[in-house]
């Protein structure tokens, strides 16, 4: 189990690297929030993965067969995603305020955070296709030992989490440099990422079928 755990840390750390909305909300909550927004931000996400991975553990090779049958799921969540994009590039932040919450700290609704990390990781169908690809490729490593699977994403998990703790440190660092104009360029960046993001989900969705062919995708990650 220690090799499992060995052999888990550093995919960890590589998964939270991974360019996605998910990434530049968190940094983007760290930055402007601060830490305990953020902290509250990335348990949703944690949560939602944790969720995923048991789906995936738990359907394994045929949900990722149906998936790649419903492009609609696709289309649906990067739908979703390209809309809170756009809605957050032209939400016109009030300057007064954000000049007063540099001077205050900011009075965040954690719950309300905590729902949207979740709820931001959970419409992205193509993360659950991610976790089932892993778990395809990696379960055969696991000899099918429950008990060795939960040690290995467990350790996954814990090594992803502990990795965005300190980017979300290091985020904080930039807040006593903001200005109320660079908080509203930051805005309307991360309302673009969201939006290709979610044209990218989209385009997923279009493509055809045997471009979402799961066979071709384990194939190619192997």
């Amino acid at each position: 189990m220690i090799e499992d755990i060995q052999a888990a840390i550093p995919l960890g750390f590589f998964l939270a690297f991974m360019i996605g909305p998910v990434f530049f909300v968190l940094l983007e909550t760290s930055i402007v929030k601060g830490f305990r927004a953020a902290l509250a931000f990335d348990l949703g996400v944690i949560i939602a993965d944790i969720i995923f991975i048991l789906l995936a553990y738990f359907s394994s090779y045929q949900l990722l067969e149906n998936l790649s049958n419903q492009p609609g799921l696709y289309i649906f969540g990067g739908t979703l995603l390209a809309v809170y994009g756009v809605i957050t590039f032209s939400k016109k932040p009030n300057k007064k305020e954000l000049e007063t919450n540099s001077k205050t700290p900011l009075k965040n609704n954690y719950i309300q955070l905590f729902l949207k990390g979740f709820l931001l990781n959970f419409i992205n169908i193509g993360v659950l296709v991610f976790w089932l690809g892993i778990i395809i490729v990696v379960g055969p490593n696991l000899e099918g030992n429950v008990n060795r699977f939960f040690v290995f994403f467990g350790a996954l998990i814990i090594s992803y989490f502990v990795t965005d703790l300190i980017k979300i440190l290091l985020a904080k660092r930039l807040k006593g440099y903001l200005t109320p104009e660079i908080i509203i360029y930051i805005k309307k960046i991360l309302g673009i990422v969201l939006s290709i993001c979610g044209i990218v989900l989209i385009t997923k969705g279009f493509l055809p079928k045997d471009k979402l062919n799961p066979k071709q995708m384990i194939e190619e990650i192997r």
